[in-house]
């Protein structure tokens, strides 16, 4: 009982700083003074610099051969894939959006459990796929502008999230052998070196050249809590609630998310309140519900 408490608190607090994350992340790439992939590539180097440091003072976990290659897929699906769609997207979809629409990510985890767990896809899970499905539609439709920008919604935007969505929800579901078979330490530090090989090639040229002084006080200090909290802390907090509760439950924390990306978002004038992305939310999360309801109520 005491683990699976530590799995839950362990994945609300990553999911209440990935809702965080959304607004940071919006301020940070809509000033287009970085690119994704170079911000991509700070992430990495910052947070797995940290992990191997720490490593350094634990004791030697030996990975096993056969399992590299895993590893290395998992960074490419769970953090380089993930994290490149959703700072490319970010700058183009609204906050509150983005957080209805990354919601969806409970029904892929669904369909990957029927995949490879051979778990059956009810009659209930069905008609709530279809129900977040409108809700998506019915959001793209009252949602997109065509241009995008800080208040403005792109269909490239939410497109984006739900590849964005898919991909993690696929390093969920996939890659738990693994992730259970190692420390969060040992894991996390192979998977953010290898982020950073995936990367550093492409965006080196622009890290030697850009000019840092043209980053105020204000995006140093999101940078630094993209690098720490965002990414650091919740790469560190996801495993640990993956080793102690199911995948599907680890999804079902992306419900914390819109509501904190929601409440600040409005707060700082950074999206607004309508009647239509009221229903949208109202489709796409009652239908998550109803694909998960069931399996959630056994914890």
């Amino acid at each position: 009982m005491k683990e699976k408490t530590i799995g839950h608190l362990a994945c609300f607090v990553a999911y209440a700083i990935f809702g965080i994350n959304i607004i940071v992340c919006k301020d940070l790439t809509s000033s287009r003074l970085i690119s994704p992939i170079a911000l991509f590539c700070l992430r990495s180097l910052g947070a797995g610099l940290l992990f191997w440091l720490i490593s350094c003072f634990l004791p030697k976990e030996k990975v096993e051969k056969k399992d590299y290659g895993k590893i290395l897929s998992a960074s490419l699906l769970g953090f380089f894939l993930t994290q490149v769609t959703f700072l490319v997207a970010i700058p183009d979809i609204t906050p509150m959006d983005c957080s209805i629409v990354s919601s969806l990510s409970p029904i892929y985890t669904m369909f990957i459990a029927a995949y490879v767990l051979k778990e059956p896809i009810t009659l209930r899970k069905a008609g709530g796929v279809v129900i977040s499905f409108i809700g998506i539609i019915y959001l793209i439709m009252n949602s997109v502008t065509g241009t995008g920008g800080t208040t403005q919604t792109s269909f490239n935007g939410i497109l984006l999230m739900i590849a964005n969505s898919l991909c993690f929800s696929l390093y969920l579901g996939l890659f738990k052998p693994v992730i259970t078979k190692y420390s969060v330490i040992t894991f996390m530090k192979w998977i953010f070196l290898y982020a950073s090989v995936f990367s550093l090639p492409i965006a080196i040229h622009e890290l030697m050249a850009f000019d840092y002084s043209l980053l105020s006080g204000t995006y140093l200090s999101e940078l630094a809590f993209l690098i720490i909290c965002s990414t650091f802390i919740t790469y560190f907090l996801i495993p640990l609630g993956q080793k102690r509760i199911r995948p599907t439950l680890v999804s079902m924390y992306s419900y914390v998310q819109p509501i904190i990306a929601i409440v600040i978002s409005i707060w700082l004038g950074m999206d607004t309140l309508s009647w239509q992305k009221v229903l949208a939310a109202v489709m796409v999360f009652g239908g998550v519900v109803m694909v998960n309801y069931s399996r959630s109520a056994k914890g």
